[in-house]
């Protein structure tokens, strides 16, 4: 249950910043399996046109209407839910704006569809639907979308990633590619609660990419990336060539100015074919 997994009350939690002019972010606690703090976060992004995209969204709190009424028309034209995971609030952003398309990977709906006790998760249609193979890089979204994103779809990936680059502001957009933990920003307002378990640091250690970052690369390597190797590396080899110096991931702080450098870092072996 969806229930289980989200903060009781969203707005006491959540830390709501801007990070540029054109994108803020809404970062809240989430215990992974109950017990693991890696925290989450959506993004919403002004388009060139006005319009707003919402990335892996978290709860549609009072605070998060009053933001996103002044970022730009404060019209959602695009929900994106990035990879098979991040998508509970979905429907919650789908009720509020029934004219955005809802955007994600192959499987995904029919996941949706099939969940049942759970009065969060909807049946909405997908109006872009990524599909894995050869064509996946022929999907289109729109041509306000598509003028101001790069996207891939990681269909490598164990939980089917898309990736998105913001040009206008240099940004990277990501759930699950890669994590940056602790949790620091996602965690900040929380005062009561559980404290970090045993399990927790050794997953926070595991998925942090601080210093010379080899325990998440072992992990990437031999987990995330081992059912089709040769196409995750054309994936990170492709994003790797696009121009980011800040990478927005789900799961762990923000990193801003030196987003490329660690990226490159994380994945040095995919991206040179070996370890």
């Amino acid at each position: 249950m969806s229930s289980k997994l989200i903060p009781s009350k969203p707005e006491d939690v959540m830390v709501i910043r801007d990070l540029t002019p054109n994108i803020v972010t809404l970062s809240v606690p989430f215990n992974r399996f109950g017990k693991l703090r890696v925290g989450g976060r959506g993004t919403v992004v002004k388009l060139t046109s006005g319009s707003l995209a919402v990335f892996s969204p978290v709860a549609l709190t009072q605070d998060v209407q009053k933001r996103i009424s002044l970022l730009g028309s404060g019209k959602v034209g695009y929900i994106i839910a990035p990879d098979m995971e991040h998508h509970i609030f979905v429907s919650e952003w789908a009720r509020a704006f029934p004219d955005a398309k809802i955007i994600g990977p192959e499987g995904l709906p029919q996941k949706r569809s099939s969940t049942t006790n759970d009065d969060k998760i909807g049946k909405e249609p997908f109006a872009v639907e990524f599909k894995a193979g050869p064509g996946k890089r022929q999907t289109k979204i729109s041509p306000e979308f598509d003028a101001d994103f790069e996207f891939e779809f990681v269909d490598a990936h164990v939980n089917k990633e898309l990736v998105f680059l913001y040009k206008p502001d240099r940004t990277l957009i990501q759930a699950d590619l890669f994590f940056n933990l602790p949790a620091t920003e996602q965690y900040s307002r929380v005062v009561d609660g559980p404290k970090e378990g045993a399990l927790s640091r050794i997953f926070g250690a595991i998925q942090s990419p601080q210093g010379d970052a080899t325990k998440m690369k072992r992990f990437i390597w031999y987990l995330v990336s081992k059912g089709d190797r040769e196409g995750f590396n054309d994936s990170i080899r492709l994003i790797d060539s696009w121009d980011f110096d800040t990478v927005i991931p789900c799961h762990g702080d923000t990193i801003v100015g030196d987003g490329k450098e660690v990226f490159r870092k994380v994945f040095d072996w995919h991206l040179s074919g070996k370890k």
